[in-house]
């Protein structure tokens, strides 16, 4: 018990120093903006790419079993206008929207998703800067995923590769909940680059154009988000082994209170190197674990369910 003690007081004492967890952004699913003049031709198109935002599924555009929202997509229209830049600005009716894609046994990416910051190294400058922005936020867009280019340092003063989780405390002092980091690769002739999507949870790698960098995050992003089930918040005990330190304790912490969905989160209990979290999370112990499915820091650790149980690698 003095141990958990200690641990409790300390993590409290490192909190001004541990980047909080940031609050998703929410997307605007469902107010589309499709070119044209015509209003009611308008609405096919306006549902294709809300499917796109709302599932996070590049092929949910013509996937069989959400035809008939395409076919009947005036039926989900609240409000359509013309704008003033060529565009037929469309919103269309949410609730019922998922309800129908949850019933043809689709998932449903939650309306609040990850701000993420966009690295390119080395960063565009002038008017490549702008066109590189533009691009950007148009493929992020489409995909519902809300980003931004900073140009933030990628390496330390000695020139040296800045950690992963370094970058990440970089961004999240920007405002940002993950770092989409893009290295040119001078071996490609065709464009490509190097892409590394890091969160709180997870890393992974790819390589692509521009338009791939952006699919790839959006498809992670949803991956680990997305559900057919009701998100209902539950508290779910999470049981950590391997935290050997008080800095161990605020790195969890921050970890789980950064998972996608998670409300609150809190140390309940320490007993020497295991310690018992407890977070708020919509979609429970399966939001967990899909979460942390490709987790380097946190790895599952038997078959435990009650509570969960983690082993942690620094």
């Amino acid at each position: 018990m003095q141990h958990a003690l200690a641990a409790i007081g300390g993590l409290l004492a490192l909190a001004a120093a541990v980047p909080p967890a940031l609050a998703s952004r929410p997307v605007r699913v469902y107010e589309v903006s499709v070119r044209g003049t015509d209003p009611v031709a308008a609405y096919p198109d306006a549902m294709r790419q809300a499917l796109v935002r709302a599932t996070g599924r590049r092929d949910a555009a013509g996937d069989p079993a959400l035809a008939e929202l395409v076919t009947d997509a005036a039926r989900y229209v609240v409000s359509s206008h013309l704008a003033g830049d060529g565009t037929v600005q469309v919103v269309l009716d949410g609730p019922a929207v998922e309800s129908r894609i949850v019933a043809a046994g689709r998932s449903v990416w939650d309306a609040e998703r990850p701000f993420t910051i966009v690295v390119l190294s080395p960063p565009p400058t002038g008017a490549a800067d702008d066109a590189a922005l533009q691009s950007l936020e148009a493929l992020a867009e489409g995909r519902g995923l809300p980003v931004t280019l900073v140009p933030m340092a990628v390496t330390d003063s000695a020139g040296q590769p800045l950690s992963g989780d370094a970058l990440l405390t970089s961004a999240q002092r920007l405002g940002g909940d993950a770092v989409l980091l893009g290295r040119a690769d001078p071996a490609a002739a065709d464009g490509n680059w190097q892409w590394t999507l890091l969160t709180g949870f997870s890393t992974q790698s790819w390589n692509g154009t521009f338009e791939d960098g952006i699919n790839g995050a959006a498809d992670a992003l949803a991956r680990v988000q997305g559900s057919s089930l009701p998100l209902a918040e539950e508290r779910t005990v999470i049981e950590v082994s391997g935290v050997a330190s008080l800095a161990d304790y605020a790195t969890v912490e921050r970890m789980l209170a950064g998972l996608p969905g998670a409300r609150d989160s809190g140390l309940e209990e320490a007993d020497g190197t295991t310690a018992t979290f407890e977070v708020l999370i919509r979609g429970g112990a399966q939001a967990v674990e899909r979460a942390l499915a490709d987790s380097t820091h946190l790895q599952r650790a038997g078959t435990a369910e009650a509570p969960l149980a983690y082993q942690f690698h620094p």
